[in-house]
């Protein structure tokens, strides 16, 4: 689309050190790991990040859409993952209506199996549905910067700079903090929870899997 930033940079490279940051992936996931330890286990979470791609976004032809292409191609290649895994999973006998009883029915069928496939599919759906909540500089922000009216735009790219603090405080922290003391809030899982389910059925429905009638269930 006319820009080789990334290439010029090295990024275009399989080398996982290449996308090493200091930050999200060594000092925050280190600070977690030691907050579980300390706390045997009641700090459960675990987030990071690796250095980000490069991009000169007035090279591209089209500005705007380019970003967006480029925004896209994240979640689009963990849907493609869970695709890819969904195939190789083996099909469960039986139609059970629930999208998470016909993984236990595989998982129990084929285990050793199963026991890598069913997370890989589960972690590149959450991930992808992650990365699209529009929030900069989460993929999603930048898709809502690309789609929004320019002079929202220009105020909703703003957030980029408080993005990460935005996502840490209200699907991390405060449902932590909060659920210490018995407060319920978690609008991140409350949405996952209605979404995955559906995303679900729909990538094990294109790869064959046969399932009964969809029913009403929620991603624990």
């Amino acid at each position: 689309m006319g820009d080789t930033t990334a290439r010029d940079a090295h990024r275009l490279s399989l080398n996982p050190l290449r996308h090493v940051d200091p930050v999200g992936t060594l000092l925050l996931p280190g600070v977690l790991l030691v907050g579980q330890l300390l706390t045997f286990g009641r700090v459960m979470f675990m987030f990071g990040w690796a250095k980000p791609v490069p991009v000169a976004a007035w090279k591209f032809r089209d500005p705007r859409r380019g970003m967006m292409v480029v925004a896209a191609a994240g979640p689009a290649m963990n849907f493609v993952l869970a695709i890819a895994g969904a195939l190789l999973l083996p099909r469960a006998p039986g139609a059970l209506p629930g999208v998470f009883a016909y993984l236990d029915r595989a998982a129990a069928a084929h285990p050793w199996l199963s026991a890598f496939l069913v997370p890989f599919i589960l972690y590149n759906l959450v991930l992808g549905l992650f990365n699209l909540l529009p929030i900069p500089p989460l993929d999603g922000g930048r898709i809502a910067v690309g789609l929004l009216p320019l002079a929202l735009a220009r105020i909703w790219a703003r957030l980029e700079r408080a993005g990460i603090v935005i996502v840490l405080l209200f699907v991390f922290l405060l449902p932590a903090a909060l659920g210490e003391f018995g407060i319920r809030f978690d609008p991140f899982r409350a949405v996952l929870g209605r979404v995955l389910p559906w995303a679900l059925r729909l990538v094990l429905g294109l790869t064959g899997h046969h399932m009964g009638p969809p029913i009403h269930e929620q991603f624990p």
